[in-house]
């Protein structure tokens, strides 16, 4: 039987690596509360931003966090024109096209990683990465505690972004009714490409945090993808904290499924709960479409 210390500090660990994976899905559910786009390259704009961080690190010595915004940033300048090629055309023709692109999108960026990376298995080393940080009873691994306060910093900039801008009030004008936002003088075509951008940096950063955290080859981000779409319904879509608050609860439920039932099927619970709050409560935790 397990001991109280290592199921807390097993939930300790889940609380934690939960608003990493809030991060990763914040992405997501900014691309679709505003374009309205369901994003199946997602997961493999989170693996890029994480060999993106390995490429770093092997040609500068760049540490993993101390890139993580040049990561972002990359990854956002990489989105745009990808936005303008492959999205923008497609606007007004529903949301099939637009998802089967990214689908299309995805399997070309897997397929370029394995060329220029392999297939190998890989992980950022970092001194962080293997310490373990001990409070009383309960002892969690370093590298989550510093991803957790990351995601979070991160996480309350784009609410600011968000709530108290002019790109804000454009991006949310443009989410509530494009028709009307465009009427009133805002751009939604290049909010759109912006919000996509936005998406794309989120989205690396968290792959950079997963890659210090876990280790990943080019075909991980389908599982990210998965985590990310549940904790989008749980947290409503385009609702920033909710986001947050529906990461954590999953990071806990995959820490109940690591005990319970072993590490292998630490998904199960959190993706169990997240098709009952699709059957009964598609709106999620909170109201779509607020911040």
């Amino acid at each position: 039987m397990l001991s109280v210390d290592v199921i807390a500090s097993s939930l300790a660990s889940g609380l934690l690596l939960g608003g990493i994976l809030a991060l990763i899905a914040l992405g997501l559910s900014v691309a679709l509360g505003v374009m309205r786009l369901v994003n199946l390259a997602h997961g493999e704009l989170l693996i890029c931003g994480a060999y993106l961080s390995s490429y770093l690190m092997a040609t500068t010595g760049l540490d993993p966090l101390a890139g993580l915004l040049v990561v972002g940033a990359v990854m956002a300048l990489l989105a745009l024109p990808l936005q303008r090629l492959l999205i923008a055309p497609l606007a007004g023709k529903g949301m099939e096209a637009p998802m089967m692109t990214m689908f299309g999108l995805s399997i070309i960026v897997q397929n370029l990683l394995q060329l220029a990376f392999s297939a190998d298995t890989r992980t950022l080393e970092a001194p962080y990465t293997a310490r373990p940080v001990s409070l009383g009873p309960i002892t969690v691994p370093e590298v989550y505690l510093i991803g957790f306060v990351l995601s979070v910093l991160i996480v309350g900039a784009l609410h600011l972004l968000v709530a108290h801008t002019a790109f804000g009030r454009a991006l949310r004008a443009s989410s509530a009714d494009p028709a009307a936002a465009a009427v009133m003088g805002v751009d939604v075509r290049k909010v759109h490409a912006w919000t996509f951008a936005l998406g794309a940096a989120c989205a690396a950063m968290g792959g950079v945090l997963i890659g210090t955290a876990f280790s990943f080859t080019p075909g991980t981000g389908g599982s990210y993808l998965l985590i990310s779409f549940a904790i989008v319904v749980l947290g409503g879509v385009g609702h920033i904290f909710g986001t947050l608050v529906a990461g954590i609860a999953m990071g806990l439920l995959q820490s109940v499924g690591a005990v319970v039932f072993g590490d292998g099927y630490r998904d199960l619970v959190g993706l169990v709960l997240f098709l009952l709050v699709l059957a009964l409560r598609p709106e999620g935790i909170a109201r779509a479409g607020r911040t």
